[in-house]
């Protein structure tokens, strides 16, 4: 990779963190689109096989969303069960 892609990459990978820092969202999301599609055109074939593969991605992260869900709701069924003392225990450690 040149130098000044490299360059390109990190000042807006900086800036967008920073920007999102600041609570500037859409001048990071612009920032970040800068970042990721410099780093495309020096890599199209990994950027097209992610993209081949989003769907599988965007289901697993689903399945994940589900369990952590449902863990949560049994926690709080077992919370409101078994009074406040022992879910503020659980949550002090």
């Amino acid at each position: 990779m040149e130098n000044w892609k490299r360059a390109v990459i990190a000042a807006s990978a900086g800036a967008a963190l920073a920007m999102f820092l600041r609570k500037k969202t859409t001048a990071g999301v612009i920032l970040a689109g800068v970042s990721l599609a410099t780093l495309a055109s020096e890599y199209p074939e990994k950027f097209a096989e992610i993209r081949d593969r989003l769907p599988e991605y965007v289901e697993r992260g689903t399945n994940y969303l589900d369990l952590v869900s449902r863990a949560g709701q049994r926690l709080a069924e077992v919370a409101k069960g078994r009074g406040e003392e022992w879910f503020e225990g659980l949550l002090r450690g």
